[in-house]
């Protein structure tokens, strides 16, 4: 990672819960991590798409990306295995 780290960015674990509902797509410029970083510091701070730090991956893309996730279901189930509990 080549940013500044915000209090909004996933941590490992956070990441391994995660992880693997991205198994199965395809590589891009712009890794999975860093999308998702993305989008939960739009949604923590409630900053507009077009003023996310340029540290980020473009706001185009990061909205493309939380669009696609969204419509398809996917961001529903980040959110409910960020929210779970380890056993």
């Amino acid at each position: 990672m080549n940013r500044k780290i915000y209090p909004t960015d996933l941590t490992d674990e956070q990441w391994r819960r995660i992880e693997p509902h991205f198994s199965h797509h395809r590589r891009y410029k712009w890794d999975k991590r860093e999308l998702v970083n993305a989008v939960l510091y739009i949604t923590k701070t409630g900053c507009q798409w077009r003023l996310l730090p340029n540290d980020f991956p473009p706001y185009t893309t990061v909205w493309s990306f939380f669009r696609r996730a969204n419509h398809s279901g996917l961001w529903d189930k980040i959110l409910q295995d960020l929210v779970k509990k380890s056993d």
